[in-house]
């Protein structure tokens, strides 16, 4: 009787493992999921990693693509939902320096319009100006309805930032040809 209930044990214990990595990804102990909901549409993961600054994990992003792809010109130059997922994971993180990561980023990914792009960049860092903590999430999910950027801050609608163009800067910071990261935009892209 006994061994009958530890095999029962066991086999309940791998099934709810094998759902739970159905679901879920770990990625440096930050549980990521495989799927968002967006605009009535599943996105699905495309890739996740983690970023780490001088020795210091500071987060963990994953990318959603209603279409999945490792061709990062294309998911740049592509006008379908997607949305990137930032899960903080330092205390040392704060918005000012989110916001100069983003400068940084935005300078890279944007290149000769970015100064075309400059307002609204500055409208974006003014949804990232409140105070962030270990474990908040941010979502930046593109709609091609509007072509609005939503910035969503632990399921909260931040504002919106209006342009496909703005949504190719963005989404360059991490997958253009000069990435914040390369390590990271591989994880991005799932290779």
């Amino acid at each position: 009787m006994k061994k009958i209930l530890l095999v029962l044990t066991l086999l309940l214990t791998l099934q709810f493992s094998a759902v739970s990595a159905q679901t879920h990804l770990e990625v440096n102990g930050v549980t990521v999921p495989r799927k968002i909901d967006y605009q009535n549409k599943t996105l699905q993961l495309n890739g996740a990693g983690g970023r780490s600054k001088m020795w210091l994990e500071v987060y963990v992003q994953a990318l959603y693509l209603s279409q999945l792809s490792q061709d990062p010109k294309f998911i740049i130059d592509s006008d379908t939902e997607m949305a990137i997922r930032i899960e903080i994971t330092s205390s040392m993180v704060s918005s000012n320096k989110l916001t100069k990561a983003m400068n940084v980023g935005f300078e890279k990914s944007a290149g000769s319009n970015l100064e075309q792009l400059r307002p609204r960049i500055e409208q974006f860092k003014t949804y990232l100006s409140d105070a962030i903590t270990e474990k908040d999430v941010f979502v930046l999910a593109y709609n091609p309805l509007d072509q609005t950027i939503n910035v969503f801050k632990n399921e909260v609608l931040k504002g919106k930032v209006q342009g496909f163009d703005f949504k190719k800067a963005l989404f360059g910071i991490w997958l253009s040809d000069k990435p914040v990261d390369e390590t990271l935009k591989k994880h991005l892209l799932g290779i």
